[in-house]
């Protein structure tokens, strides 16, 4: 399914579609130098790293999830879990050139084996669907399923959202 899921995204980037999503409608970014992948050169927690990109920095937040913070319970496992994934490996990103106000680029990482980076940190317990910034049901589904079996995060008795853990 995944391979699909890429098929399609490349499709909607060569026919110049235009594609909508919780961070704004605009074209989907998909340059023919992206189709190699950017190396992924550091992992500040997991839902934020920094990759090369046209020979610079750049630091990209996962689009629709939250990881908990380093401090917090499981942050350090979710940041493993990321490095892991993606640490000195080229990624490819899904965005739509848009930045949050710490000028972070908000993409979808997709892994090598076609998997996204920001499904299976949802998929595995270690991150919420950050339903502020997105209306994405399959992200909402991942989250329910990883809730009901107790995944990650949701083994402790009383996980707390990291937006309200930075509230702290």
């Amino acid at each position: 399914m995944n391979r699909y899921v890429i098929l399609l995204m490349v499709l909607f980037a060569a026919c110049k579609s235009t594609v909508s999503d919780t961070y704004g409608s605009t074209q989907l970014y998909a340059a023919a130098s992206e189709r190699a992948g950017y190396k992924v050169i550091g992992i500040k927690d997991g839902d934020t790293f920094v990759l090369l990109m046209n020979g610079k920095e750049q630091v990209v937040r996962l689009a629709h999830i939250d990881c908990p913070e380093k401090k917090q319970p499981f942050g350090n496992k979710a940041k493993q879990f990321a490095s892991d994934a993606c640490f000195g490996k080229r990624v490819t990103l899904v965005h739509n050139n848009k930045y949050d106000r710490n000028k972070r680029l908000i993409a979808e990482v997709i892994l090598g084996d076609g998997k996204t980076l920001n499904k299976e940190l949802v998929k595995n317990g270690l991150a919420w669907h950050f339903k502020r910034y997105s209306d994405d049901t399959t992200y909402a589904t991942l989250e329910a399923a990883a809730r009901k079996r107790r995944a990650g995060l949701w083994a402790d008795k009383d996980p707390v959202a990291p937006w309200n853990w930075r509230r702290k």
